[in-house]
């Protein structure tokens, strides 16, 4: 069986897209901060007949999240796509908006941490793997801010926009390797909750473009809009 790791797991996005690829024949890994949420997620998994085990890490300490991801690809025997999609629905420390104007190191530091270096930890474990099998597949997942900024998410965009660089770059390093690497730019609100007015569109809704990703291996990058 081909295995889906998906860093930042949790009961909306990245639920569905474990659905989309479960569902089409892959285990699942689930890497996320909270073992009970990790342990519901591969549980409501198996029941819908889906091979699913978490492993718990915090994006913040690079250590747990290579640790994780080493302790997934011994379970599953390998990992042949990675899904890199965090977004801290409850607070996370040190991590705090800021406009433009407002952008300090201090503030945009902890941004960089938790939605750029983490990804660049999660590829450089899976990686050489891939180079070596001669195929795998990294997507990477920001909001639409990577593409075109909102003002009061100055620090968080600056962030994304530099880990959507970095991934269309390395989808130019890797043609001919067998590996692909795209970015997934999401430019809706998830699920309720959102600005009033704002787009939005369900989990269920975007989870296909990940598939679409992962068999047109032609494409480094796509945006979802409502």
């Amino acid at each position: 069986m081909p295995t889906l790791a998906i860093v930042g797991a949790g009961p909306g996005l990245g639920l569905a897209i474990a659905r989309t690829f479960g569902s089409r024949g892959f285990d699942v890994a689930l890497v996320a901060r909270t073992k009970e949420k990790l342990e519901t997620l591969a549980d409501q998994l198996g029941r819908e007949g889906v091979t699913a085990a978490g492993f718990p890490a915090d994006i913040l300490d690079r250590a747990s999240l290579i640790d994780a991801l080493d302790a997934a690809r011994a379970r599953f025997g390998g990992i042949d796509v990675l899904e890199y999609s965090p977004a801290p629905h409850s607070p996370v420390p040190g991590l705090t908006v800021a406009a433009p104007s407002q952008v300090t190191v201090d503030n945009l530091q902890p941004m960089i941490e938790y939605g750029f270096y983490g990804a660049v930890t999660a590829a450089q474990t899976v990686l050489p793997a891939m180079r070596e099998a001669g195929s795998g597949t990294l997507l990477f997942t920001t909001g639409g801010g990577s593409v075109d900024p909102v003002p009061m998410f100055g620090n968080a965009n600056a962030a994304q926009a530099a880990l959507r660089n970095w991934v269309i770059n390395l989808s130019k390093e890797l043609a001919g390797s067998g590996v692909h690497a795209a970015h997934v730019a999401v430019n809706v609100w998830i699920g309720g909750g959102g600005p009033e007015g704002g787009p939005t569109a369900t989990p269920e809704q975007i989870a296909p473009l990940y598939w679409d990703l992962y068999e047109n291996r032609d494409r480094s990058e796509a945006v979802f809009n409502a």
